[in-house]
């Protein structure tokens, strides 16, 4: 994780610390980060340094934050740039999507390692047991993205991580949790759960075609029944 240029001051060491401290802890992506009072205890800076600090982290889609839960690391974060991803709309991602994760299954299938399955069940584990909006969606993200890492195709990561760019922008985030009901994260939850079978039992066919399904019904449910 890299600093913000405008970090000044206190953030900036606040900042510092926080990329020492995902490193010499192995903090992951979904995994919690210490607390402000700790952070501001162990960097000895302020509790106001620290809360810029994390919303420098927030604003660059670096970090999740949930009041009263915590501070989390964000699944494949990274800064945005001006254009690419970052000026793409959700009808865009989405039909990208549809031309790329069906098909990127079976190179998952030939491709994927005991360590490769081993991430994609915490994925898919985590996102099981999410309960929020909020809390879903990153372990969504983090599953897809699993899914593409897989592969052991650096180029199809690349493009994996250009889409969940896509999916970090305001308007996928409106759309989506204007169309997000308990109803449809079960559907979702278990569209995931059928993915992974698929992709357990190595059957290219299923996976392909549960995906895709997937996929259709996340389009339908953000961009309407006719999208």
């Amino acid at each position: 994780m890299t600093t913000m240029n405008t970090a000044l001051g206190g953030e900036a060491r606040v900042l510092e610390f926080i990329d020492r401290e995902i490193a010499e802890r192995d903090i992951g992506p979904g995994d919690r980060l210490p607390t402000e009072r700790d952070l501001a205890r162990h960097s000895g800076q302020s509790r106001t340094a620290v809360r810029r600090a994390l919303q420098i982290l927030e604003a660059d889609g670096r970090i999740v934050r949930h009041v009263g839960r915590g501070t989390f690391l964000a699944p494949a974060a990274r800064p945005r740039d001006a254009g690419g991803a970052a000026a793409t709309s959700p009808a865009e991602v989405m039909a990208v999507r549809l031309l790329i994760e069906p098909q990127m299954m079976a190179l998952a299938i030939a491709s994927a390692t005991s360590a490769d399955f081993a991430e994609i069940r915490r994925c898919l584990d985590r996102g099981q047991a999410a309960e929020s909006y909020e809390d879903f969606e990153v372990w969504d993200a983090a599953l897809h993205s699993a899914f593409a890492a897989a592969t052991h195709n650096s180029l199809l990561a690349s493009v994996m991580q250009m889409i969940n760019e896509g999916r970090d922008q305001p308007l996928w985030g409106t759309l989506k949790r204007r169309g997000s009901t308990p109803e449809r994260r079960a559907a979702y939850k278990r569209d995931h759960r059928d993915i992974v079978m698929a992709l357990t039992e190595r059957d290219t066919g299923a996976a392909q075609a549960t995906m895709r399904q997937h996929l259709l019904r996340v389009r339908a449910n953000i961009l309407g029944e006719h999208a």
